[in-house]
């Protein structure tokens, strides 16, 4: 994938940056899996594994760690 889709890990409040850390966290999931039949097609499987949506919860929380530093952890 070619295309800029982040400017930058800035944003407004902590909201928008676990909804930064959430897509983060998605396109990790594109980019190390393409192919959209075969992404679809395990989906099934994590989404109903405990341990599944553990890992995509640990996945996302490590990428809100990353943009909270990134904003200084909103501190003025």
């Amino acid at each position: 994938m070619t295309d800029t889709w982040l400017p930058s890990l800035i944003t407004a409040t902590p909201q928008e940056g676990f909804e930064l850390a959430i897509t983060l966290s998605r396109r990790g999931v594109k980019y190390t899996q393409p192919d959209m039949e075969t992404l679809k097609a395990l989906r099934n499987d994590y989404a109903q594994s405990a341990d599944g949506l553990t890992a995509a919860s640990q996945v996302i929380a490590i990428n809100f760690q990353t943009v909270s530093a990134a904003n200084n952890y909103w501190r003025s």
